[in-house]
């Protein structure tokens, strides 16, 4: 009993074809029974319909023979005859007998399927170009998290390289940050990198442009390379390169859309990096504060807590930096043969160096004092010591002072530093005049002393030049004069009551301008 034959075996009929159409069994279906429709009506032995694609003609159904090529190009026929259709062609193989020229509703309804189906495939690949991108940003904004949580720099530039080789499918990589003009290896991948890149390299702009790279030596042995900046150029915070994609038939080269995605990814990077970079800023803030904290307290400490207590005299001191540490010290101490030392100390400059100069002027002071009189050769000694214990571009002015309270006579070397002031009970004013240079300047100055005697009511100040030096708002100093003037009108009250004064004046007169130096006072006063 011999099989029934299907309608691709049988003559079909336009019914035949429409019943196809309304039972969906598919564009292609259609297509090749209208083909076999055609080449029954028309004496073919066989027909192919093509698309015209963007280099060629592709096959997308065939009838009567697989013979038809899957492609040809825009000029060829392969051998058959032709007929062009609006948006492809129709190929068809004629029959020994008599044939005609394909034309007619049949042709008309090719036409129509071809454009049918051509569309159909357009919309199933742009549905699956949106899906891919929909699941490629969805990866992209999982690694972005990944990142952005990293705050250790180190860390962040392996993570941000292998996330971003593991989402090009790329077998090799690296990323480079921007230092200067110069481009420096963070992190490699797969294989060795040129250590460093300079900005102006011909092959950066190559790779960083429209093209991608192949010829060049930034990952030697890799063939196709492509690399785009980490954040916004110029001002970018360096380059992410990935090499040899991988695929089913190897490695190959990267797509324009990889380029996009490795963009959108690196400008995440580019933002975890700033991130972590400040991050990094803040805690190097944080320790760099602490240890100014904890020199300011060490400094502090150098400072006397409490004055020598002497019948019939009155000593005070007082200091405020210009920052948390300053340049400026002061002691007063008494010696072993009953005498009461004073010292006031400027070191050139502010800040942590002049501090560490201060520790400097404090110890080696107490140690020459247990070993030397207080007078010109300690001080030439000193000068001696920090000479050869300092940056020559530093210096330290100075002034010390030694008083022996049963005669009431002072004994002292200015060493470059501003003048002493001794404000007479009579309200006239004398100085402590300088008797040699600062201190660090050259290591074998000398110096000479000066006297003087302190009558009952008479007061001894010494200062650092923060406090005359001090300047307002239309630039003008606060001088020696309103000093003498303040000390002249204080007579009557205690020292820390005197100090609180000159304190209070100096920080009216700025009337609110930020402290331009060290202020520190030293006052000594005989009781009337």
């Amino acid at each position: 009993m011999s099989r029934p034959s299907t309608p691709l075996e049988r003559e079909l009929s336009w019914e035949d074809v429409l019943g196809a159409a309304e039972r969906r069994e598919g564009e292609r279906a259609f297509l090749v029974r209208l083909l076999q429709l055609l080449c029954q009506s028309r004496g073919l032995k066989a027909a192919a319909l093509y698309s015209q694609g963007s280099e060629c003609f592709e096959r997308q159904v065939v009838w009567g023979s697989e013979a038809f090529p899957a492609s040809i190009g825009p000029d060829e026929s392969a051998g058959f005859e032709g007929l062009e259709l609006p948006e492809g062609r129709l190929l068809f193989a004629p029959a020994e007998e008599d044939w005609r020229l394909p034309k007619g509703p049949i042709v008309l309804a090719l036409a129509s399927g071809l454009r049918a189906a051509v569309l159909k495939q357009q919309l199933k690949e742009q549905s699956f170009v949106v899906n891919y991108r929909g699941v490629e940003l969805e990866a992209l904004y999982d690694v972005g998290l990944a990142i952005a949580s990293m705050l250790n720099l180190e860390q962040l530039g392996e993570e941000i390289l292998l996330r971003a080789v593991s989402l090009l499918d790329a077998r090799r990589g690296a990323l480079y940050l921007r230092r200067g003009r110069l481009l420096v290896l963070d992190h490699t991948l797969g294989g060795n990198a040129r250590p460093e890149i300079p900005l102006e390299d011909p092959q950066v702009e190559q790779v960083l442009g429209p093209g991608l790279g192949k010829e060049q030596d930034l990952l030697p042995g890799a063939s196709h390379l492509m690399a785009v900046p980490v954040g916004a150029e110029p001002s970018s915070r360096g380059i992410l390169l990935v090499a040899d994609k991988e695929s089913r038939h190897g490695v190959g080269p990267f797509e324009e859309s990889d380029r996009r995605t490795l963009a959108l990814f690196a400008n995440q990077a580019a933002t975890a990096l700033e991130t972590a970079y400040l991050h990094k800023q803040a805690l190097e803030k944080e320790r760099l504060e602490r240890e100014i904290e904890l020199a300011a307290d060490i400094q502090r400490r150098l400072l006397p807590t409490t004055f020598p207590i002497v019948e019939g005299f009155e000593l005070a001191g007082w200091s405020r930096p210009a920052r948390h540490v300053g340049g400026d010290f002061y002691d007063l101490m008494r010696t072993d043969e009953g005498r009461i030392g004073a010292v006031l100390a400027d070191v050139s400059g502010k800040g942590l160096p002049a501090a560490l100069m201060v520790s400097t002027i404090h110890s080696a002071m107490r140690l020459l004092v247990e070993q030397e009189e207080i007078g010109p050769e300690l001080v030439r000694l000193l000068n001696r010591h920090i000479s050869a214990s300092t940056a020559p571009n530093k210096f330290i002015t100075l002034l010390l002072a030694e008083l022996d309270p049963s005669t009431g006579e002072v004994c002292y070397v200015n060493a470059g530093h501003n003048p002493g002031l001794v404000i007479r009970g009579d309200g006239s004013v004398g100085e402590l005049s300088s008797g040699g240079l600062p201190l660090g300047l050259f290591g074998e100055s000398s110096y000479e002393g000066g006297r003087l005697h302190l009558e009952p009511g008479d007061l001894l100040c010494v200062y650092s030049d923060g406090l005359t030096e001090c300047e307002s708002p239309t630039d003008e100093e606060f001088g020696v004069s309103r000093m003498i003037d303040l000390l002249r009108s204080s007579s009557d009250r205690s020292l820390s009551e005197v100090i609180g004064t000159v304190d209070k004046a100096v920080t009216d007169f700025a009337q609110g301008l930020d402290q331009g130096d060290d202020q520190t006072l030293v006052l000594l006063r005989r009781s009337a």
